[in-house]
């Protein structure tokens, strides 16, 4: 009797582990098409509650993308040119046309960014900066999506206030959280984010761009 519940129990293991669901490796067969030698960083759509998470995050992708081997056209001269324009908000600035962007930057493609949490949080226990934003690369020339993801990144993942007790957990957390507001943790947490998201790695990211061995050998 115990070797037949056993053998159910293994076989019931086996057929769970069989229905689990695996991620699907990302298409890149149109990014591959497209070959983008150059990319437009659009200001970013901020969607968290803090006013900086569009400046903070867009200030971080720069490298990533050119540590990729892409010419990255200058977010700040990007910025001034929509605002000479009459556009300040990342939302309506990625509502304008691929054509229309096409003719002003003359561009490969553009990356539109949208930043859904940003900052710190007061728990009971404990204090968390957390960074979660995703992304889409967009070709210009024809209007075709060629790449998306999805980042997070917490300081979280370092903590280790397990056998601090009660009370050392919570003065730890306060502490955690005047750092955060006088030096802004989530701006650094924001570069581990922007990483995490573009550069190349077994969750996805973008693939080596026409620069990628001069970038590296730099």
């Amino acid at each position: 009797m115990k070797k037949l519940i056993a053998a159910c129990g293994l076989l019931a293991a086996l057929l769970l582990t069989g229905c689990a669901p695996h991620s699907k490796p990302f298409d890149y067969s149109a990014f591959r098409a497209s070959k983008p030698a150059s990319i437009l960083v659009l200001p970013a759509d901020n969607r968290a509650p803090d006013i900086n998470a569009a400046h903070s995050f867009t200030s971080q992708v720069t490298q990533p993308l050119a540590e990729a081997g892409y010419y990255v056209f200058p977010v700040a001269v990007v910025e001034e040119t929509f605002q000479q324009n009459g556009l300040t908000n990342g939302h309506e600035i990625q509502a304008v046309s691929t054509k229309r962007l096409h003719d002003i930057f003359n561009a490969d493609s553009a990356l539109y960014i949208s930043i859904a949490d940003y900052g710190s949080s007061y728990r009971v226990i404990d204090s968390v900066t957390t960074v979660t934003a995703s992304a889409r690369l967009v070709d210009l020339r024809s209007g075709k999506a060629l790449w998306q993801g999805v980042a997070t990144a917490s300081d979280a993942e370092n903590s280790n206030n397990n056998n601090s007790g009660l009370i050392g957990m919570l003065v730890a957390a306060a502490v955690n959280q005047i750092v955060s507001n006088v030096s802004d943790k989530a701006h650094t947490i924001a570069g581990v984010a922007s990483a995490r998201l573009l550069a190349q790695n077994e969750n996805g990211g973008l693939l080596p761009g026409p620069r990628y061995k001069a970038a590296v050998t730099r």
